[in-house]
């Protein structure tokens, strides 16, 4: 077992890389937006700094430290270029899901290579048809963060109940060698991540290659008889959604340091005004630097517990894990709000393409149409639970 000296050790060096990969990013940021794909060279660096085996398993060569590890890097490397760090995000945190699934599954995947990635798409849109060993799926999924490149992928479903109950959600596991990638990946924001769309026709998955996501709910899943560690216990809902909020905060904590070096010179075309005297400017600029430290620290509180609790074996608090939920769901509102004033305050230079904040005012906006990221509908869920009504959401 790793030691908590050995664990922040390697968070800190790992953090490190990050930092020293900006500048990198900043400069691959134009083609990453450009070819609608994260450069071949970055997820090289990526694999090679070992940003992919954070959440991995050890006995696949994983690194299996805790979230807020992981989240740091990615924040980190969002100040630069956030649909790099959005694709990390989403690609990443599948090598925490493939060892949730069945022995053999993990083998299927990393068995020859341990590096080899998976994207996904879990909207519930394949055709399933039970079989004998499994099922035979068809279906076109949207949104496949990073698929380029990806050698598996992900895929949501629903299984139907045999008996006639509500259907089972489950993730399928399929190779590259059973689905095409259509590209149709063309946006205002996050242009980088290359969320193309995926297409099956009719492929076998064998049954075990399948992950139900009441196992997961459960704490019941398969791997876990192998991958035992406080880590796997944690339920998907509050891990995935960092996976596509917390980029945003390192987007914003990017377009605030790149606030300071513009505001700190700017003066006025008209009247001659410095920014840096200008009072909403100011206002601006401490509560976006105030709203970064503060959903930093509550992300990394919120794992903490999270994680303390997953050790100690015991039952999860409905209110805080939905409280949790809504904490990440409000990231890109608040982030997209933030973004908008310091936009404002550049005044009618910081239109251009060249100005450092446009990239990220527009990749967070675009972040904040993700599902996960909508507040709506799991604060009213919370709200209706702090008044006394039932939970509806079982995604937390």
């Amino acid at each position: 077992m790793q030691t908590n000296a050995v664990k922040t050790d390697l968070t800190q060096t790992l953090v490190e890389r990050a930092r020293a990969m900006r500048p990198a990013l900043r400069e691959r940021a134009q083609q990453c937006e450009d070819d609608c794909k994260v450069p071949d060279a970055t997820i090289r660096d990526f694999q090679e700094a070992g940003f992919f085996k954070i959440l991995q398993p050890r006995r696949w060569g994983g690194y299996e430290l805790d979230p807020q590890s992981f989240y740091a890097v990615q924040m980190t490397l969002a100040e630069a270029c956030m649909s790099s760090a959005w694709v990390l995000g989403v690609v990443a945190v599948h090598s925490w899901q493939l060892a949730l699934f069945d022995a053999q599954a993990q083998a299927d995947v990393w068995g020859e290579d341990a590096s080899v990635l998976i994207s996904s798409s879990y909207m519930p849109r394949a055709e399933v048809t039970p079989v004998e060993g499994g099922y035979r799926i068809s279906g076109r999924w949207g949104f496949s963060s990073g698929v380029d490149h990806c050698q598996w992928a992900f895929l949501g479903g629903l299984v139907p109940d045999p008996e006639g109950g509500p259907p089972d959600y489950r993730t399928f596991l399929v190779p590259r060698s059973d689905f095409a990638v259509n590209r149709v990946w063309d946006t205002l924001g996050l242009r980088g991540t290359g969320s193309q769309d995926v297409v099956v026709k009719d492929a076998f998955v064998p049954a075990y290659r399948t992950h139900r996501s009441k196992d997961g709910f459960q704490t019941t899943s398969p791997g876990l008889k192998i991958n035992d560690a406080p880590l796997y216990k944690l339920h998907f809902g509050q891990i995935f959604v960092r996976a596509v909020s917390s980029s945003a905060i390192g987007a914003l904590k990017g377009a605030c340091d790149a606030f300071r070096a513009y505001g700190s010179e700017r003066v006025g075309s008209n009247d001659f005004s410095r920014t840096a005297n200008d009072p909403d400017a100011q206002r601006a600029i401490a509560e976006t630097a105030a709203a970064v430290d503060e959903m930093q620290l509550v992300l990394n509180r919120n794992f903490g517990v999270l994680m303390g609790q997953a050790a100690a074996g015991a039952d999860y608090d409905l209110e805080q894990r939905l409280l949790f939920r809504f904490q990440s769901g409000q990231i890109l509102d608040r982030c997209a709000n933030l973004i908008t004033r310091l936009f404002y305050s550049c005044g009618a230079l910081g239109i251009y393409r060249s100005s450092p904040l446009v990239r990220a005012f527009v990749d967070i906006h675009s972040g904040r149409t993700h599902v996960a990221n909508n507040p709506g509908s799991v604060s009213r869920n919370l709200g209706a639970v702090l008044l006394g009504n039932p939970n509806t959401d079982t995604f937390i």
